[in-house]
């Protein structure tokens, strides 16, 4: 591992641990990425995260894995991704990308969104951990969606 790597992983670490001591220490990171079907940490991770049938969220402190399937808008149901996410607790979003709109209704709702995953979920957990995905600013967007804040 070089320098820099050595230094994401470290930051990472951190920023795990911070989320499990906030509110007392009772708070959970939990982490979550869109994926193709409900087979846990095998499943491959989807790569539009509003149209994927399931989210695969974690608990880093516990390893407890929950299927959630997607009942967003974007399937014929109500709300949105983030909104989902944020009824379980979700403390980040992994995902290959995302447009704009989307990174500000996560900001929305205070779920940091961390881009660059791929192959299975677990592939995605490890490389969070390992602080090899990059945090989502509007500027890492797909140009393809357009910006329009969530308003809550």
């Amino acid at each position: 591992m070089n320098e820099i790597e050595e230094i994401r992983k470290e930051k990472m670490e951190g920023m795990i641990e911070k989320m499990k001591r906030s509110d007392g220490g009772k708070a959970k990171m939990k982490v979550c990425i869109p994926s193709m079907g409900n087979k846990g940490l095998e499943e491959l991770i989807g790569e539009h995260f509003g149209r994927v049938p399931f989210y695969t969220v974690i608990d880093l402190e516990t390893d407890e894995v929950t299927i959630v399937p997607n009942t967003s808008h974007h399937m014929d149901g109500r709300g949105y991704p983030p909104e989902i996410m944020a009824k379980h607790g979700v403390n980040a979003m992994i995902c290959m990308g995302l447009g704009r709109r989307a990174i500000g209704m996560f900001e929305d709702f205070g779920i940091e969104v961390y881009i660059g995953a791929t192959g299975r979920v677990r592939d995605a957990v490890r490389a969070f951990k390992e602080g090899r995905l990059k945090k989502a600013s509007i500027e890492d967007a797909c140009g393809r969606h357009a910006f329009r804040k969530h308003q809550t």
